[in-house]
């Protein structure tokens, strides 16, 4: 499949038209494939990024506004924080398989960019700017809605799983949650990792990534689930 099928591909998958189709490939471009086809700076995704950065904070807090009515501004500020910090929107990319899309240099492309929270986050901050410049700030903002300020409860808890699995059996217990790595496997540039949640020596749940940390964090979102269903 060529790039621009690809591209029609992620169009459906966005539920977005463009009408100039150059500021999705834009929004896919990569400094490094920039690079590596000597093209300007100026025409990799850096910049759509840097817009959409914008669009995302004035649509996340009207969001929260409305969506919180009695919420202070400092607990505000800190919601929107962990709704579009990298890994949140990393999380929200990979649910529409973004990284499949982005045009890599071949040495980015070898070493796992692809997959890479911060550049599938920046790839999904510059598609909000492609949009917001292709039809103005109302589809922009239906993609921020639709995509990435969705089922935000489900998403605050896998964002937040670590955080709130601590709090959680500290209540009842002084003991600290452990993440135990039991596995690492794949080349250094492709590695996975595997993480099992234990308290009082007992596993709570386990996760599987391609950083530590992913893997400690979804770990801790299983166990969360399964402390959930025990009631």
């Amino acid at each position: 499949m060529n790039n621009i099928d690809k591209l029609v591909d992620l169009e459906k998958k966005i539920q977005y038209k463009f009408q100039d189709f150059g500021l999705l490939e834009m929004a896919m471009r990569h400094s490094s494939y920039a690079n590596e086809h000597h093209m300007e700076r100026l025409e990799c995704n850096e910049r759509l990024e840097f817009l959409g950065d914008a669009v995302l904070e004035v649509v996340s807090s009207e969001f929260l506004y409305k969506t919180f009515p009695r919420l202070p501004e400092g607990e505000m500020t800190k919601k929107r924080a962990s709704l579009v910090c990298e890994p949140a929107l990393a999380f929200c990319a990979r649910e529409i398989d973004l990284g499949s899309f982005l045009l890599l240099g071949k040495g980015e492309e070898a070493t796992g960019g692809r997959h890479r929270d911060s550049i599938v986050s920046d790839a999904m901050e510059a598609t909000i700017g492609a949009i917001f410049l292709d039809g103005g700030f109302e589809p922009a903002k239906a993609f921020v809605l639709n995509y990435i300020l969705n089922d935000i409860e489900h998403k605050q808890l896998f964002y937040d799983s670590k955080t709130i699995l601590q709090e959680l059996l500290q209540k009842d217990y002084k003991e600290r949650v452990e993440y135990v790595l039991t596995r690492e496997y794949g080349p250094d540039h492709d590695k996975h990792f595997c993480v099992e949640v234990v308290f009082r020596g007992q596993v709570f749940g386990s996760g599987e990534g391609r950083t530590k940390k992913r893997a400690e964090q979804q770990a801790a979102y299983e166990a969360l689930l399964k402390l959930k269903k025990m009631g």
